[in-house]
Order: structure tokens, then sequence, then C-alpha cells
């Protein structure tokens, strides 16, 4: 088939670094160029094409971060940030675990989480065929969409008919391909351990993205399943999970100019866009997220200021927005830096030069020249957009009101026909979810953030108002009457909550209650807005593959798809990188390093039974020869981005020598182009994990399950 050569097309040669690859695409390129690399396994020991498995499925997608499991006993080692909220889930103000961090001291000491979820993959099958057929000759826009919804509906349906499967259709560079990606979902997920949160988020958002760093970003936790060895909810009598495939850790740990392989599953990039859709990403995207996100941040900041619970239960929704409001500004310095959607449009210029005299090609120009309109007539309604799209990162009370509104309106249709997150699989996770708000509500914070979105609303053009925002707070005072709607809301209530999961849309309505009757009102308007966005949907999904197949065409050899959130692998080397005129960074740093930023105080205090082992000389085995001290974190030129928080790094042998957690300030720009010079991701080095738990935490048990110690 000929989309299967657009994608994992086989290769005479191949270049670590760029791309983030499938393990399809594995199997294609060339053995030999990977040996020369650095990779001593055989290809097929990462992935068995028979089999559709392999060494990559050790690695294992935990909604938004990735993992690996390290032990034969269900061990699943990722980032401190990514266990971040099962960590403040059972932390209370006299007993901080973010602050002092976590260990168990036995398998019956693990915390279990509400939400925690592990997902393994299985198979992956091409539906390209199926995908496309699903859609009527002559369909519009709209229609194109829906068909393709529904046929990704009844194809995860058939899926999750195999016991303990959690499937998905994703779809690569906008339609050029379709995979049924199928998982086992494990529902018992507990914390095993988390290193204090000045270790593991040392440096905190100064050092964020940023190098040299001295960060210990990792935390463990344990996968269960019931004693039959399937997947099953919580409970007591549950059995430590075992993985056909994990991670043997390696104690020699890396040095300059290794071959590493990072895995994982990169959540989105966007380098199959054209300059002009880039540009608008700049402007309506990142630019608004750092004027809104920025405004949320000090919000939270000062309403938490002094209050001991207050700062625990909105840590976890601080963390998030900080990551992805520094994560803008870094997009934005490094589309200029890089002039990359310059160099995107003159890169577009030579296809269409290309193309221009190839008749089977005038369709592909044709579809970008209609991306490109596209991009015009959005901008009429960006800020408005905008808007609606971020209203769920706000307020909780006003998410959760707006979830439950949608999911009466759903539960009127027949499954089949409901929005996919509404659909009956989905009911355990938002059950989960609605329990989980519990710890992460704080009423000062929440309604700060609720009436700052509410104010920005009021601001809109003529042309873009939100007609339910004027209605209730057009007139008078804002603050006033959002205190008014908090004060008679049950929403805020979980009891409340859980019997509103169960009601219709009358029985809401009979409620009379005012955070319930905004919603209401509210997701009207969201429903016709994602309508739209559907049809938008629809148009990207006919243009966007016909001209990405052209531009794939052109380049004449492999081209990685965008990441979309599926199990990916980039090769690369340790090294360092030069970020500016007569500065090069080398590319490891140490523990010296960490306790020479020590000032005593956030966000450079150094725990004192850290502080302790290093001043009494506590390497152990762990001190590097070469570098003269406990290595702590390393740069290599891997392809990441968000979503390969927690990827394991390892070895030409497939061994474990660390964790990716990070891109470098420069590299943040990254999603919409690969730049060698600057691709710099940022690791943890599995020997300063080692040395926590060996010279600090004396986890004897935890060491022996890793082979580490006898």
């Amino acid at each position: 088939m000929r989309r299967l050569v657009v994608l994992a097309a086989a290769a005479a040669t191949m270049w670590a670094g760029e791309g983030k690859w499938t393990p399809q695409q594995v199997l294609k390129l060339n053995p030999a160029e990977l040996k020369k690399q650095g990779l001593q396994l055989p290809v097929r020991r990462l992935w068995d094409p028979v089999r559709g498995t392999g060494l990559l499925a050790a690695t294992v997608n935990t909604g938004g971060c990735s993992a690996g499991f390290v032990s034969e006993a269900g061990l699943v080692l990722t980032n401190h940030h990514c266990l971040f909220g099962m960590v403040q889930e059972h932390s209370r103000p006299g007993r901080d675990l973010i602050t002092n961090g976590f260990l168990a001291g036995s398998r019956d000491e693990e915390l279990p989480s509400k939400t925690g979820r592990v997902n393994v993959p299985r198979k992956f099958t091409d539906v390209t065929a199926q995908m496309e057929a699903a859609v009527p000759a002559g369909a519009s826009d709209l229609e194109r969409a829906k068909a393709l919804e529904a046929k990704e509906k009844a194809l995860v349906a058939e899926c999750e008919m195999t016991p303990a499967a959690r499937c998905r259709v994703a779809a690569f560079d906008g339609g050029v391909q379709y995979v049924l990606v199928e998982s086992m979902e494990i529902l018992d997920v507990r914390l095993v351990y988390a290193p204090p949160r000045m270790i593991g988020e040392y440096g905190g958002e100064g050092d964020n993205w940023m190098w040299p760093r001295h960060t210990g970003d990792f935390s463990m936790a344990r996968a269960y399943v019931g004693r039959d060895g399937k997947p099953a909810p919580y409970s007591k009598d549950n059995v430590p999970y075992k993985p056909e495939f994990f991670f043997p850790i390696s104690t020699e740990g890396v040095k300059p100019g290794d071959f590493v392989m990072v895995l994982g599953y990169p959540g989105t990039t966007v380098r199959s866009l054209t300059a002009l859709e880039m540009a608008d990403r700049e402007k309506n995207l990142y630019e608004r997220r750092v004027d809104l996100y920025g405004a949320w941040i000090r919000l939270i900041e000062e309403a938490t200021k002094g209050d001991e619970a207050g700062i625990i239960a909105t840590a976890a929704t601080l963390k998030s927005l900080n990551n992805v409001y520094k994560n803008a500004g870094g997009q934005i310095a490094g589309l200029k830096r890089g002039r990359i959607i310059a160099k995107q449009k003159a890169a577009e210029a030579e296809v269409e030069k290309w193309a221009a005299g190839k008749p089977e090609w005038q369709s592909a120009l044709a579809a970008k020249k209609r991306l490109d309109e596209m991009v015009a007539e959005k901008e009429r309604t960006a800020a408005r957009a905008f808007l609606l799209q971020t209203v769920a990162s706000g307020g909780s009370a006003l998410r959760q009101a707006l979830q439950l509104v949608k999911l009466a309106g759903e539960r009127g249709k027949p499954d089949a026909e409901r929005e996919p997150a509404y659909m009956n699989r989905m009911m355990p996770m938002m059950v989960a979810g609605l329990e989980r708000a519990e710890k992460s509500y704080f009423r000062r914070a929440d309604e700060a953030l609720a009436a700052e979105w509410i104010g920005r609303a009021l601001k809109l053009g003529a042309g873009e108002r939100i007609k339910s925002v004027d209605a209730a707070f057009g007139q008078g005072d804002v603050k006033a009457k959002l205190a008014g709607m908090y004060d008679g809301t049950k929403v805020t209530s979980l009891a409340e909550r859980l019997k509103m999961f169960e009601e219709t849309p009358e029985q809401l309505k009979a409620r009379r209650d005012p955070m319930i009757d905004f919603a209401i009102a509210l997701q009207a308007e969201l429903d016709v807005f994602n309508e739209q966005a559907k049809a938008i949907d629809g148009a990207v999904a006919k243009l966007r593959p016909a001209w990405r197949k052209a531009v794939i065409a052109h380049a004449g050899k492999p081209v990685a798809p965008d990441a979309n959130s599926t199990l990916r692998v980039s090769f690369a080397h340790v090294k360092g990188y030069a970020p500016r005129d007569g500065v090069v960074y080398t590319p490891q740093t140490t523990l010296a390093g960490m306790m020479e930023k020590h000032t005593g105080e956030d966000p450079f205090d150094v725990p004192k039974k850290v502080r302790e082992a290093y001043e009494a000389g506590k390497a152990g085995r762990w001190k590097d020869a070469r570098l003269g001290e406990v290595p702590l974190c390393f740069l290599a030129d891997a392809d990441t981005t968000g979503g390969n928080s927690g990827s394991p790094t390892v070895n030409g042998r497939g061994e474990l020598v660390g964790l990716n957690f990070d891109r470098v300030w420069e590299n943040v720009a990254n999603d919409f182009g690969y730049n060698p010079e600057i691709a710099r991701n940022v690791n943890v080095d599995i020997r300063f994990f080692l040395w926590m738990l060996d010279e600090v935490e004396n986890a004897d048990g935890l060491l022996k399950e890793l082979k580490i110690r006898k």
C-alpha cells in the first residue's frame, strides 16, 4: 500500500537525532546504520513484527507521561512531576508528602490512587483503508468529520471487546495513515517512592527548561492486577503485575558520545503545519497562553499565600500552569531565534516549485492553498475561540459543572452517538476524576481563576461575544455575582457531584443551582463552537494528508510523522551544545553542582538528609571515575516533546541509563522543527536515582528488587 510506504519506507541511511520513529518504522531502518550508531541489540529485539511486541513494550503510558517497567513485579519508574498528582492526593497538613517525599517500607504501605493508570501496548493495526472508506462520496467537511468519528468509535468498540483492552485510533499527520492502537489498561497503580520536593523539582520554575540542571525528577509506582493476572480495580487482594518485558538497570551509566534511545509517548508536534498555520499558532495560542496563564499563576500564588491547606490543594494545578506558561514563552522565543516560520515558508516554496509541473500533485497544491485560507478565516474570532478552548483549564467548580451538564445531555443518546469523552467506557475515569477533584479544590483560588476568565470574556469585541457570560455577569459587580454563585452551588460538594452524575438535564435544571444554570447556558454555546471546530477538523482531514504526501515524496527519504501520543523511539547520543556565542555547555552535571546551588531557601534548599550523605562522602559505588562525583543529569540530542516526560532512556543494550524529563530552553520550539545544533533533551542519570535509594533512603528492598543489591 502506498500509504504504508509513506510512513515506513526503507531507508538506505539513518541519522541519530531527528525523528520520533514508530515501532513499525524502526523495522524499516537500516540495521547496519543503527549498529554503527551504537545499537547492540538486534532490531527485532526492539520490535518483533510477527508478535507485534518487543522491548519497546516495556515503555508504558501513564496518561500524559511515559514510564518504564523496571522489575518483574510491576515496578514503574517515571518522573516525579508525572506522579505529582498522586503525591498530592495523599498529602494534607501534618502529612506533607509533597515537601518530605514518600517511601513505602513494604508493599502493604504502597499508596493507591483514584486516577492512576498504566497502559501497556499490545497491538497496532493499520486501519487507513477502513477510515477512508467510511467517508461518503461528496461529504461536506462536517459530514466527513462525523463519518470518521463514527468509524473510529466502531473500531474502538470492536477492539475493546477483547478483555482488558483500551483502544484508540491514532491519526498520523492529519490522516496520511490511521492506526488502531490496542493497550491493556491497568487500573490499580500505587505510589512506591517519591523523593522530597527539593530533589524532584530542585531549581523550581527558574531552572525549568534550562541547563545546567540538577533535578532528581524521578518517582516510582507499582502496577497491580487481580489474582488471575487481569486488570482489576483496587483491592487489597490484588497482586503485582508481571510484565513480559522490563528494562534492566545499568550501573555503568553514560559518558559523552554514548549512544542512547529515548522511548515514550510524545504528545504533539506541529511540523506538518504550513508556515501560516505556524504563525497563527504562535499568535493565537502561545502568546495568549502567556497572557492568561501568567495571570492565573499570580492569582493562585496570591490566594494561597501563607495557607498550607491551600498550597497543598493547588500544588498540582499550579505546577501544570507553570509548565504550560513557560513552555509557551519558550515556543515564542524559539520560533523567533530559529527563524522557523521563515524556514518553513522557504521549504514549502521548494515543494511547490517541485510539484508545479506534475499533474499528480496539483491536488496537493490546492490543499495547501486552502489550509492557508482557513487561517485567515479563523483569525476573526480567534480571541473568543481561545477563551472557549481554555474554560476547562481555569476554575475547578465551573469545569465540574460543565462536565456534569454535558454528561446529562449525552446520556440521552445511544452510546455510539455520544461525544467520545462521554461514552460508557469513560464513566469509571469520570467518576474517579470527580472524586479526585476534592483534593485539588481551594475556593479562594478557584474563584479568582473563574473571575479572570469571565473578565476577559466580557472584554471581547462585538463579533465575538459569549452570550451566556454577558447574561450572567454583564451588569453589576462580577466578583460579587461570582461569590454568590459559589455560595449557592452544590457542585463543590463531592456527595452532590456524585448525585448530579446520575441526573438528567431536567433534574439538573430543577435544582436551580446557580453554577449549574450558568454551565447549562455556557455549554450550549460550547456545543455550537465544538460543532464548528469539528467541521474544520473534517476539512483538515482531507487537506493535510494531500499536502503531506507531496512533502514526503519531495523529501525522498523516511519522514517520521508528527507526535500523536503513540509509542515512538528516538535515537541519540550524549552530547553538549553551544547555546550562544562564546558559551559551551558540557553534557553532564553532578551532585557537587547541586550542592553549589544550595542556598537553604526554595527552590535551592537541598534536604538535610541529602546534604548529610554528601558531606559524609557517601558516594558508594555511584561515583563516576571520570567526573569524580556522583552524576546527576545528562544531555542527549534526542527528538522529544511533551509526553516524553518519564521516558526511559536506554543504552545500546536496552539497559536503563536515565529518565528523560525536559528539554533545554533553546530547544522548546523543537515542536516545529528539529535543529541538531540545539536539540537537546535533559535526562536524570539513573546513578543519581540509585544513589538516593542506596546512600540516602537505605531502600534495601527496592534495591534488591531492582537487582542492584543481592
